[in-house]
């Protein structure tokens, strides 16, 4: 019947006395709820490719319209609601009973879904009758079936905070694994949508999802909840920190204990916020095994943005009296250092500290990297596609932050994510909306402060956490700071990954765009990104 799940008393006592990531054992090595979910807090994990290899997918309902890049009014296509019969961006129409479903997503093979996003109708509706429904292996009723928005916000069956009410959206990451097959339907016509999966090779064991095992799986349920929205840098190992004044230009590096480790937690923090520019001035450098990895300024390394925005993820922390600190795993065979650079135009007091722990290095195991991107103006016209990253070689993508300035007040976030793997001939994963990409939705609207365990807008133009302040007027003028990282839904590629974001506005103007990415790849695997010359 598949693994058998033993929970025992010291493993318990250790996770509420301690906070220490649950640690179920697995009889078999089979994908399972159980194994999923302690996949998604185990941030060793995410710094090594994946044991069981997959490739992550989408169903959205991306314009199907969009074909080819070379066909440009197409491959830009902003219809991608199915607002009318016509649109039919959805795979077909099944009839059941006399009453019609709406297929989304027809998966055959093993897989698990790890990401849902659906969101308003309306942006001032949250709530709605139709019905939506998950059929696995190939089963005649429904395993799970609940209201299209409260199976996945938290109000159903799928708790907090693995499903929550995000702005305007019900988004969910908890993982439904499947052995055969997956069918998602809906009662009636469809809006936006996407159910991003695993998609496992051919003769890989999946143990279905059923609601039996997640009950069995409450305990756990729960205690990774609590480790989701209580994420710790303490961690042992040895530390290095300093505390010291940087002078224009001026760079410090501190060299990383020899042999085989991991940094585990690092922080920084700044002296003088007064201008807000210094985030995006100060760099965070590192270098592992002779090789630079990092290069990217604390405002993108660390998702806050430009000036101090604090929010709480389970990678990155901006807490409000402006420490900043990441819980990235960055393992190295031999050496490492790390390195901050003061490129403003005044001296910067920064106090620093990280600290480097065991590692068992591996066939599997990866270096982490972090890059940027910055360009000012973007133009809105004509239509374009703006690369975040493109490598080569073997890794995983495990996160971006985005800062943009909107010099207008019309919304600029309708263009849609497109993403590569392994040199394929169409993205495996077509977004419908940044804004949807980053896990919210009806962005002219949704100009709040919202963070979660994997995603958070940290700064926008109506509201600043820092202040308390929140003014009445809707829209998105100025800056805003969108980011996410990833847990099940990471990205490997064995051969190339390519990421590109559709600028695409309401208005013709000149825009500025930035954006940070992280992600783990081999020593030999290579990115546009890896170079600081463009920055």
């Amino acid at each position: 019947m598949g693994s058998v799940i033993k929970v025992t008393t010291i493993i318990l006592l250790a996770m509420i006395c301690g906070g220490l990531m649950a640690s179920f054992e697995i009889k078999d090595d089979a994908v399972s709820i159980e194994s999923l979910l302690n996949e998604m807090i185990d941030r060793d994990a995410i710094a090594k490719y994946p044991k069981i290899d997959f490739r992550l997918k989408q169903e959205s309902s991306y314009n199907r319209a969009s074909v080819s890049p070379e066909g440009a009014e197409g491959w830009f296509n902003n219809k991608d609601n199915n607002q009318t019969e016509e649109d039919k961006n959805f795979i077909r129409i099944e009839e059941k009973n006399g009453k019609k479903e709406w297929v989304l997503m027809d998966h055959k093979g093993a897989g698990a879904i790890v990401r849902t996003w659906m969101p308003f109708r309306k942006f001032n509706i949250p709530d709605t009758d139709i019905q939506i429904k998950i059929y696995l292996d190939g089963a005649k009723e429904p395993t799970l079936q609940g209201n299209m928005l409260g199976l996945f916000n938290g109000t159903g069956m799928i708790p907090f905070p693995f499903a929550h009410k995000s702005l305007r959206s019900a988004v969910s990451f908890f993982p439904i694994p499947y052995a055969k097959s997956c069918k998602v339907t809906v009662t009636d016509q469809p809006f936006f949508y996407q159910f991003t999966y695993r998609e496992y090779a051919e003769g890989t064991k999946v143990k279905t999802f059923t609601t039996e095992d997640f009950e069995k799986a409450k305990s756990q349920i729960t205690q990774i909840g609590k480790n989701l929205l209580t994420p710790t840098n303490k961690t042992k190992g040895k530390k290095v920190a300093f505390n010291t004044q940087l002078g224009v230009n001026e760079e410090k590096t501190v060299q990383l204990p020899k042999g085989k480790a991991a940094v585990r937690a690092l922080s920084l923090k700044l002296g003088d916020y007064q201008d807000s520019t210094i985030t995006r001035s100060v760099i965070v450098k590192m270098n592992f095994d002779g090789k630079q990895t990092v290069y990217c300024p604390v405002s993108e390394f660390f998702g806050t943005g430009v000036g101090l925005n604090p929010f709480q993820g389970w990678y990155r922390t901006v807490a409000e009296d402006g420490t900043l600190s990441c819980r990235w795993v960055m393992p190295y065979q031999q050496s490492g250092s790390i390195s901050i650079l003061n490129t403003s135009k005044q001296s910067v007091d920064v106090t620093f500290e990280a600290r480097a722990g065991d590692w068992e290095w591996d066939d599997n195991s990866m270096y982490f990297h972090a890059g940027y991107r910055y360009q000012n103006p973007v133009p809105t016209r004509p239509y374009s596609d703006w690369n975040y990253i493109e490598a080569l070689g073997r890794g995983v993508y495990v996160g971006d932050a985005l800062t943009v300035y909107n010099p207008v007040k019309t919304w600029w976030g309708e263009g849609d994510e497109k993403i590569w793997v392994d040199g394929e001939d169409f993205p495996s994963i077509f977004g419908t909306g940044t804004e949807d990409y980053y896990a919210y939705s009806w962005g002219g609207r949704s100009t709040d402060f919202y963070e979660h365990p994997f995603h958070a807008q940290p700064c926008s133009h109506v509201y600043n956490k820092l202040n308390r302040k929140t003014t009445k007027e809707r829209n998105t003028q100025g800056y805003s700071t969108e980011t996410r990282t990833r847990a099940l839904d990471v990205m490997p590629f064995g051969k190339s990954l390519k990421l590109d974001m559709e600028v695409w506005h309401w208005a013709e103007c000149d825009m500025e765009y930035a954006v940070g990415m992280y992600w783990y790849g081999d020593k030999e695997t290579q990115s546009n990104r890896d170079s600081d010359d463009e920055f």
